[in-house]
Parts: structure tokens; C-alpha cells; sequence
């Protein structure tokens, strides 16, 4: 009965994974087969020894540390907010969260480029409006990594608040009615009532928003296309880059290769460091 799905895994998953890994130890041709051949690490000590790779390397982890931190922090004030909140309000609001999640990412990407063009843009004019100086906000290299996180965030967060919100649901509310016997304030009840009974969600959506992070392309894609001066050129845009445009397939599999070490290694680490505190009714 699990041969469908097994097959499908061993296919679509476990075989290309294997390949990548054979590929990043290959001198790849593409216009002639017979070409290829085995070089060992050659590729490794290429791109390891290449100082954009570490920049790239240093641009995922950043943007992933601020995502991870940002989306998973409003979500959880967001869905303990309107989980006290009732009626129409409630839904609607949540409708509007989880819009933009919905949303095409290539909308969205035009949209906030319109917004942050520098010579007509909405942000720029509020700018104007405020007595602010412009910003060159994606054409600059100190203000288009945190761009990218600002629309990352704002498409995600509504996902992860709902998320919250079902499991908010699930708390009884006589702990807090104990709670507020022995006069426990609104922070101690947080951290003592909501946080460890929503801990196994907080704990899935810190783990898939991590991968997600780490795989980050559209956004990269469409909004910079890396740039400027790379500082927003992230791990998959590098393979996309590599693969594509430079015909380096076996540049672009070491860093699929890296790409693949760090998100096990991160899943591993939250494995022993978290699940031991995550608690299961």
C-alpha cells in the first residue's frame, strides 16, 4: 500500500539528491556528453575558494536568521491578538493576513517594485510627505537585503498566524482561569500557559519556515535578481545563476551540496536542542 508513495520519494527525491551530489564531483559538458568526466573535489576547492561564496553563504544565513525571527514573532502576537478578539472582526482580519499568502509572488514583486521605485515610488513620496530624505531602497546594497525580508515577511506571516491560531484553540481556558486566581500577569501566563501548549506548532513552523528560508528564490529572483553589488544573492539564486547562465553544472551542484549539509545539520540541531522542550498534551 506505501509502494505509490515509496516509488515517488525513491524517484523524486531520493535519486536527484544522489545525483547532485555525483554531479558536484563531475566536469560537467552539456553539448558533449562523452566530455564529462570525474575531477574529485576540484570543484569544491573552486568555489570554497571564491570570496562571493562566502558573501552568498553569510546573505542566506542573515536573511533566514531576520525571516525566521520576524515571521514566527508577529505571527504568534498576531494569532494571540485576534485570538482574543471575536465575530466578524476576527474573521476578517484573518482574511487579510492570509491574503498575501495567497497571492502570486510575481504580483506582489511588481507591486512593491512600483512602491519602492526611487524617482516616483509610494514609499518615496511618504518619505517626501514626512520631510524625509529618499532612499534608493532595492538599488541599494545596505537596503535591499532588509527589502527582501520586509516582503518575505509581509506574504508569509498570515500562514504561520493561522497556524498559530488553531493551535490557540486548543488551550483550555481553565488554565488561564487558574491563572488569573493566583494572579498571574498577561506575560507569565504567555510564557508559562500559551508558549508550552502551542509549543509542538511553534516548533514545526520554526523548522519549515528555516527550510524555506534557506531555499529563498523567487523573491531574490524577481525583486534583485541578487544584486546590488551581490548583496542579496542567496545559496539557490547562486545554483540558479551557476547552472543557467554560467554552464558550471558542477558548480552549481557543490552549492546544492551546501545548501542540502546545512539544512540537515539545522534540523538535527533543532531536533536535540528543541524537542526535548516541546510538550504534547
Amino acid at each position: 500500500m506505501i509502494a505509490p508513495a515509496i516509488t515517488g520519494i525513491a524517484i523524486f527525491t531520493l535519486y536527484p539528491l544522489i545525483d547532485l551530489i555525483r554531479l558536484s564531483f563531475m566536469k560537467i559538458d552539456l553539448m558533449d556528453d562523452t566530455q564529462s568526466h570525474f575531477i574529485g573535489i576540484d570543484n569544491y576547492k573552486e568555489v570554497f575558494a571564491r570570496p562571493d561564496f562566502y558573501q552568498t553563504l553569510w546573505n542566506t544565513v542573515i536573511y533566514t536568521i531576520a525571516v525566521v525571527g520576524l515571521i514566527t514573532s508577529f505571527a504568534l502576537i498576531l494569532a494571540v491578538w485576534l485570538n482574543s478578539k471575536k465575530g466578524k472582526f476576527n474573521s476578517t482580519v484573518q482574511a487579510f493576513a492570509f491574503l498575501p499568502h495567497i497571492t502570486s509572488i510575481v504580483s506582489i514583486s511588481l507591486i512593491f517594485l512600483w512602491m519602492m521605485e526611487p524617482s516616483f515610488g509610494l514609499f518615496n513620496y511618504v518619505l517626501g510627505v514626512l520631510g524625509l530624505p529618499p532612499s534608493k531602497w532595492l538599488e541599494s546594497s545596505s537596503t535591499a537585503m532588509g527589502c527582501i525580508i520586509g516582503v518575505s515577511t509581509w506574504k508569509e506571516v498570515g500562514f504561520d498566524t493561522l497556524i498559530f491560531m488553531a493551535a490557540l484553540q486548543g488551550v483550555p481556558p481553565e488554565l488561564y482561569e487558574a491563572a488569573d486566581l493566583d494572579n498571574a500577569g498577561k506575560v507569565r501566563k504567555f510564557f508559562n500557559i500559551t508558549i508550552p501548549l502551542i509549543s509542538p506548532q511553534l516548533f514545526f513552523v520554526i523548522i519549515i519556515r528555516t527550510i524555506a528560508s534557506f531555499k529563498v528564490f523567487d523573491t531574490v529572483r524577481l525583486l534583485t535578481e541578487g544584486g546590488p553589488a551581490n548583496a542579496t544573492k542567496t545559496l539557490v539564486y547562486a545554483i540558479y545563476q551557476e547552472a543557467l547562465f554560467n554552464v558550471r553544472i558542477g558548480y552549481s551542484a557543490v552549492y546544492g551540496v551546501v545548501l542540502l549539509v546545512i539544512i540537515c545539520l539545522l534540523t538535527i540541531v533543532y531536533f536535540k536542542m528543541l524537542a526535548k522542550k516541546v510538550y504534547y498534551q
